[in-house]
């Protein structure tokens, strides 16, 4: 359920070159299908197509075509950057065609889907590619009335001169694409968009509710063999002998082979991609004509594994975390004047630690990839979040050169950071490699979450000095598991509002695969600060939300270029989420958390109502409000901002994963708790309005929400969750294993 009320509002990209790629095939539609007034289907393969750049196709009979470059996880792109240059094309939605773009190296940049950034790096690449064609198009038309060009007025593909003529972007589709690229053309002002801030459908919605073939789980071709993988079942293990006799007798298997060598001289090379998050074991590989016979075949290969490395346990992560926080070992990644000095001057100091565990990703598509390798070519077909650096990582690892390489994006049953790291690709460019026949390699949920890539364990440790009733100090301090947050973070709120500011780094090198985790490090760090700033507000007797408004006072006009946030945004949208959420106003047994955060170039705030039924805390409403600049889809805009407040929730609430000797301690749902349906809360959203370029989108929101609950559950219960999942938190309630596993 959710509620909304928005106030619309309104870096190089392309490199500019002809693309010659088939046309589309727009099928049955089910929904339409029905309607007395539907147009028939259009077959764009039978349409004489004049291609103005990579991006955009036009037909004579004035239908658009436009490649949306990016990877599709479920973040709207091949909605939204298909808008972009609708707009400035100016064309009607209703004729344009959107088709996912292959890599393309030579016309496009930054193929990736993570960070939130596909919109934000876009943006104005985007428009100038839909506003150069429209130019092509209207110089065309000038040319045949022998005008000037800037005489003509052009709306939804018409170009109309001052005697009131008119030519369709058809009739001059011909002479346009002649023309030479001109530079510079006339963007747009925000007051007259027409596409841009209206509510769009995702343009692949009918296939995905009619279930027709769009996901890499989908794609298949003639002859295909069908790929499972048996992996360590324990990290730090490595593969030492295996017997595959019951497995090759089983119906349907066609073979069982070993992989592992070439992903092993990859790992042991200098050119290693930071996508290749791969075992350096051996692999047993089942190829069958079926995903279940596959399956079925690699659950009877008895195989050998023995201890490579030592295997690791929650427990042995919890030790090393706390010495690192108790040693000396830091890497100093921001320091503003002398925090040591002003701890020791204080009146007061207030410490505390927060904890979190790993956390796999639960992407509901598993992991999956065709590869088809040839002595000519290398065909790869599958949903990844960096085809570039997949495409340059199976270069490397079969000893071929990049140009070799075709890869297909499809659509992702889910991202969240994961599909960053391309292990499965180079497991099936492995597989297919060695057999030469075309493959699909499939993972299982329990080999998706038993042998994936994680969240990272990570623990906090903030303290601040309080001097004469001010905040004199603040240390944060952070010790992870393999890898530490990245170099921004450090300037994000609070930097600049207190004197003496420093933030510390160590980490553990573990043998457990860690990665990119949707809004990595914000999505526990916003909690852990959050949580802290309440307690100092109570700690210092100030209200907690004019604190953080005073804090944020002391950067206004700074000159300090390392600060990411922009004090009167965050301000901004403190003020709207205090009057929004009816702050302090709730009945008797509504308690509220407070939260403003700012991530992936985006300032939000959050308040969450919560009540305790039966015992437990439920998350009735998360009022949210969001500056991420002009907004291009509302419609999706509100999909991401309520999904990432859902994921927030549900992971802080009941997140639980580690490891016992390797192993890790949940390989499916029965023992693992994702947040369901009855836990989803009422999200009510707003957009803040203004005519600034877009932010990120596709993680801001999911950071505060697990503060906002930690702060909501302490006005309720009067005790803090200093560890995630709060709902193991036996200190606040009492809790089952059956409660929390629901």
């Amino acid at each position: 359920m959710s509620k909304s009320s928005i106030q619309f509002s309104r870096r190089n990209f392309l490199r500019t070159s002809s693309l010659a790629s088939g046309g589309l095939l727009i099928g049955f539609n089910l929904f339409t299908a029905c309607k007395s007034d539907v147009k028939p289907p259009v077959d764009l393969a039978d349409l004489n197509y004049n291609d103005f750049n990579a991006f955009i196709k036009i037909a004579k009979n004035g239908a658009v075509t436009i490649f949306s470059p990016n990877p599709e996880i479920g973040q709207g792109v091949k909605t939204s950057m298909p808008m972009i240059i609708a707009e400035e094309l100016d064309v009607s939605w209703d004729n344009v065609y959107v088709q996912q773009g292959v890599l393309d190296t030579k016309n496009y940049t930054r193929q990736i889907a993570g960070g939130s950034q596909s919109i934000r790096f876009g943006w104005d690449a985007l428009r100038q590619t839909g506003a150069t064609a429209k130019q092509m198009l209207v110089n065309a038309a000038a040319a045949r009335w022998s005008v000037d060009a800037s005489e003509l007025t052009v709306s939804e593909g018409v170009i109309t001169n001052k005697a009131g003529e008119t030519l369709t972007y058809g009739d001059v589709v011909d002479d346009a694409a002649a023309l030479e690229v001109p530079e510079n053309a006339v963007l747009k002002e925000p007051k007259d968009y027409k596409i841009i801030g209206t509510d769009r459908r995702n343009v692949d919605i009918d296939k995905i509710v009619t279930g027709q073939p769009l996901f890499g789980i989908d794609y298949k071709e003639e002859g295909m063999l069908y790929a499972s993988v048996l992996r360590p079942p324990a990290f730090g293990q490595e593969l030492v002998s295996f017997d595959a006799a019951e497995a090759k007798a089983l119906p349907g298997v066609v073979d069982v082979i070993k992989i592992g060598d070439k992903a092993k001289a990859l790992l042991g090379g200098e050119k290693v991609n930071w996508t290749a998050q791969l075992s350096g074991s051996g692999k047993v590989v089942v190829l069958a004509k079926t995903t279940w016979d596959a399956f079925k075949g690699k659950k009877a290969i008895k195989a050998v594994w023995s201890d490579a490395t030592p295997l690791e346990s929650t427990e042995f992560h919890d030790e090393k975390l706390n010495a690192l926080l108790d040693g000396k070992d830091f890497v100093t990644m921001r320091k503003d004047g002398d925090v040591n000095k002003a701890f020791a001057t204080a009146d007061k100091v207030l410490e505390r630690t927060y904890e979190s565990p790993f956390l796999p990703h639960n992407c509901m598509e598993p992991m999956n990839f065709f590869a088809n390798v040839t002595d000519e070519k290398i065909h790869l077909v599958g949903p990844v979040q960096t085809p570039e650096d997949a495409a340059n990582t199976v270069a490397e690892l079969l000893g071929r050169d990049v140009e070799d390489i075709h890869l297909e994006m499809t659509r992702m049953g889910g991202g969240f950071g994961r599909r960053l790291y391309g292990d499965f690709v180079y497991e099936a460019a492995e597989i297919s490699d060695a057999v030469r026949k075309p493959i699909k390699m499939v993972s299982s949920r329990e080999d998706d979450m038993s042998t994936g890539v994680y969240r990272p364990a990570i623990k906090y440790r903030i303290k601040a000095a309080i001097k004469d009733g001010q905040l004199t100090g603040y240390q944060l301090k952070e010790a992870a598991i393999n890898g530490n947050m990245y170099g921004l973070i450090p300037n994000f709120f609070p930097a600049g509002t207190v004197e003496n500011y420093q933030v510390d780094v160590a980490n553990y090198k573990s043998n457990i695969t860690t990665g990119a985790w949707r809004a990595p490090y914000t999505n526990f760090l916003a909690y852990a600060e959050q949580s802290f700033f309440d307690e100092l507000a109570e700690e210092m007797e100030v209200d907690k939300i004019k604190m953080r408004l005073d804090l944020l006072e002391k950067v206004k006009g700074t000159e300090d270029e390392r600060i990411q946030y922009s004090a009167e945004r965050m301000q901004n949208v403190i003020k709207m989420a205090v009057d929004k959420s009816g702050w302090g106003k709730q009945p008797k047994g509504t308690y509220q958390g407070f939260v403003a955060y700012y991530c992936h170039n985006t300032h939000v705030a959050e308040v969450a109502d919560v009540q305790i039924e039966n015992g437990l805390p439920v998350v009735k409403k998360v009022t949210c409000i969001v500056d991420c600049g002009i907004v291009v889809n509302p419609l999706g805009a509100l999909n991401q901002i309520e999904g990432g407040i859902v994921d927030g929730i549900g992971h802080s609430m009941y997140g639980s994963f580690g490891f016992e000797n390797g192993v890790p301690t949940a390989n499916n749902y029965d023992k693992y708790r994702l947040g369901r349906m009855k836990d989803a809360a009422v999200v009510e959203t707003h957009l803040v309005q203004n005519e600034l370029s877009p932010t990120g989108l596709g993680e801001p929101t999911l950071p505060p929400a697990g503060g906002a609950v930690a702060n909501a559950l302490k006005a309720a219960t009067g005790k803090r969750a200093y560890k995630q999942p709060f709902i193991e938190q036996a200190d606040l309630w009492k809790v089952k294993e059956e409660d929390i596993l629901g």
